[in-house]
């Protein structure tokens, strides 16, 4: 079986190896075969997450041929959060988005 493994090492930095795969192999193994690629230590399983197509998975999934198993790392910041965070420095309503409006539009627009 074919399978590429990805490991997003971080922002825009996208690490791709094909890698000829056993029948029945699992995602686990998948990890283990990244381990061997990256033998400093680095590639810590509690700390990424894990997923084949976009999709998370656990340890034991079985794989099939031509699958993609992604190596994703957590998130820092909630997305939710950080947007909010950057609408809070804009200032108030009469900064950042809000500061050109049409006369006698409504508010927001």
């Amino acid at each position: 079986m074919n399978i590429t493994l990805l490991l997003g090492w971080g922002p825009r930095d996208i690490r791709a190896f094909e890698w000829t795969a056993p029948a029945g192999a699992t995602v686990a193994m998948a990890l283990t075969q990244l381990q061997i690629f990256f033998s400093d230590g680095r590639l810590d399983a509690d700390a990424w997450q894990v997923a084949v197509w976009g999709k998370p998975q656990t340890a034991d999934h079985a794989l099939q041929h031509l699958d993609r198993v992604e190596v994703l790392r957590g998130l820092r910041v909630d997305p939710k959060v950080a947007r909010r965070e950057r609408f809070q420095k804009q200032g108030a309503r009469t900064a950042g988005l809000f500061a050109k409006r049409r006369a006698g539009a409504k508010p927001g627009y």
